[in-house]
């Protein structure tokens, strides 16, 4: 019994160096949790612009700029920086069809483009990005498919809001505040 008791205690000695050697060479190649980041100091205040003010991916977008500290505002303000989304778009193709041309499977796309600019200094000029996703459709189970569609585009939507936001955080300190 006393030998299974010190087999465990240095098992567990094992475990935890290997856990700490993990840590440190984790950390030390530059690894890091990829949190919520912050925005240039000109993107404190912020007009999103767009003609399509009801969209998945625009209740994203301004969701992940107040989480990151951004006041956005409802309409455009003299030294608020203006993120213009020129482009929203959503859909879905067919991919592939059965032997009696039945879609068996849907790829569903995400396509939003925007710019960005603080006065009269543009930041971002209209970049675009495209998100896609595949699923199998099975026609004895079109509500669930539906629901899984939207889950989708929902996913799709917040996966391009996170990556505009990682974007504009590339600006870092080049996107300062103009003067006024």
């Amino acid at each position: 019994m006393q030998q299974l008791v010190s087999i465990l205690a240095v098992s567990r000695r094992v475990r935890a160096a290997l856990a700490l050697a993990w840590l440190l060479a984790a950390g030390g190649c530059g690894f890091h949790l990829q949190g919520a980041g912050s925005l240039p100091p000109a993107m404190a205040r912020t007009y999103v612009d767009t003609d399509r003010p009801h969209t998945v991916f625009l209740g994203s977008l301004t969701d992940v700029l107040r989480q990151r500290g951004a006041e956005v505002l409802e309409a455009p303000a003299d030294g608020a920086a203006v993120l213009d989304i020129s482009s929203d778009e959503t859909g879905q193709r067919v991919l592939s069809v059965s032997a009696r041309n039945i879609p068996r499977e849907y790829e569903v796309y995400y396509a939003v483009t925007f710019s960005l600019r603080v006065g009269a200094q543009s930041l971002i000029n209209n970049e675009s990005f495209v998100v896609t996703r595949a699923y199998t459709y099975d026609e004895t189970e079109v509500l669930a498919k539906a629901a899984e569609e939207e889950i989708l585009r929902e996913a799709l939507a917040a996966d391009l809001a996170r990556r505009v936001m990682q974007r504009i955080q590339s600006l870092g300190a080049t996107a300062a505040v103009p003067p006024q």
